[in-house]
């Protein structure tokens, strides 16, 4: 490695490990994933459980402080299935969970886990929710074991009405998975676009089955004969990817405002060609510096796949800040620690909201583009990337919340 790139390197690892060192040192923590590892959604489940594996050997390396190790369990993007492998998870003496992917599942474990602390003290749980949006999860529902990591639809929403509202929009087809996350995108984006610039027409508003659809024809010869300018949506995985396949293929021209278009699978789709734009809502992209550089040409390397998920590294920095600050890794403790705390994430100082357990942090609009000599990483090897076209500040992304925290 050139000693440049090794320095580099090296100071995206000690940044990890630098807030363990005070922790109980020596001790391994367990883990549990719980998220698809078959179905429709295994390719998104399974990079991310890389993801979390590949950043918890990265702070594995010095061997002072915390060492963290995962043990998964497909949950098959079910709730169901979500308390089973919770219940499994806190047979395995498993104290701490993460989980993202799917709301319904997202909400049946947290009220797995609210439940179980309630009956069992001393043998709480603490439950890293990296990517399930529902905003009710930090509003009415939320729950003092419950920390999100990901901005919420609402966030996310503000953060790209902030950038549509500038752009030559007039027209504006919504098509999303018909559960929580899919009708609050719908809802949030006419009530904030409505604010921001009323004369925005939603020419369309469509919600199907997730995960169940398998040709998308049909809904895009409807967003087509719309004339719709741009479509919005909130799809993710393979709802997304046939739905930009099917707009390939039907030669839809109206820009794409996404959620979820750097998710596994969905890159290759956009890199056979598409007709208009396509931008991207979330807290990260291919551009920015160390440590995501390092880290994600690293990931590169090591399994030929790509680190999206950089909520993977600001849980385990915020857990290890915690236990260092806790000098323990007691759950009970390293909940009371992570409420309010700001500490160094991928992009700079983040906190975690005492509020709601909101993790508040800054957003960007990305744009799929040729990779050039300013942004050189390939997604998926396709000879693309997600650039920034625009960065919203925290607080202008930040949304308020309803939460009354009851603390035990």
């Amino acid at each position: 490695m050139h000693p440049t790139r090794r320095s580099i390197a090296a100071a995206a690892v000690l940044a990890l490990t630098a807030a363990s060192s005070h922790a109980q040192q020596g001790q391994t923590v367990k883990v549990a994933f719980i998220d698809p590892l078959s179905g429709p959604f295994a390719n998104v489940g399974q990079n991310q459980l890389k993801s979390w594996q590949f950043i918890a050997d990265e702070m594995g390396k010095n061997a002072a402080g915390v060492k963290f190790e995962f043990v998964p369990f497909d949950n098959k993007g079910s709730p169901q299935d979500s308390l089973t492998a919770l219940k499994s998870a806190i047979d395995q003496g498993i104290r701490y969970v993460v989980q993202g992917n799917g709301s319904g599942a997202a909400a049946a474990i947290l009220d797995g886990v609210a439940k179980h602390n309630e009956r069992n003290p001393g043998k709480e749980l603490v439950y890293l929710n990296y990517a399930a949006v529902d905003p009710s999860l930090t509003n009415e529902r939320c729950n003092y074991w419950h920390f999100r990591l990901d901005a919420d639809t609402s966030m996310k929403m503000e953060a790209l009405t902030d950038f549509m509202k500038d752009q030559p929009v007039k027209a504006v087809y919504l098509i999303n998975q018909n559960y929580a996350h899919g009708q609050q995108v719908s809802k949030y984006f006419r009530d904030t676009m409505a604010r921001k610039k009323p004369d925005v027409k939603i020419v369309g508003d469509d919600l199907h089955p997730i995960g169940q659809v398998k040709d998308f024809a049909p809904y895009v010869a409807k967003i087509k004969a719309s004339g719709a300018d741009s479509v919005v949506t909130g799809n993710w995985g393979q709802d997304l990817t046939l739905l930009i396949k099917a707009a390939k293929d039907a030669g839809l021209t109206a820009n794409l405002y996404t959620y979820y278009a750097g998710v596994s699978g969905t890159p290759t789709a956009l890199a056979a060609g598409v007709g208009g734009k396509v931008r991207v809502v979330a807290y990260s992209h291919n551009g920015l510096p160390d440590p995501v550089k390092t880290l994600q040409n690293k990931f590169k390397g090591k399994f030929n796949d790509d680190w999206y998920t950089g909520a993977t590294y600001n849980g385990l920095m915020m857990l290890a800040t915690a236990m260092a600050q806790a000098k323990s890794t007691d759950p009970v403790k390293v909940a009371a620690a992570m409420e309010g705390l700001k500490f160094k994430g991928f992009q700079g100082e983040v906190e975690m909201r005492k509020a709601d357990h909101q993790l508040q942090q800054g957003l960007y609009i990305s744009e799929w583009r040729k990779a050039d000599a300013k942004v050189p990483y390939s997604v998926e090897n396709t000879g693309w990337n997600f650039q920034e076209v625009k960065a919203i500040p925290a607080y202008v992304a930040s949304t308020p919340t309803s939460c009354q925290m009851k603390r035990p």
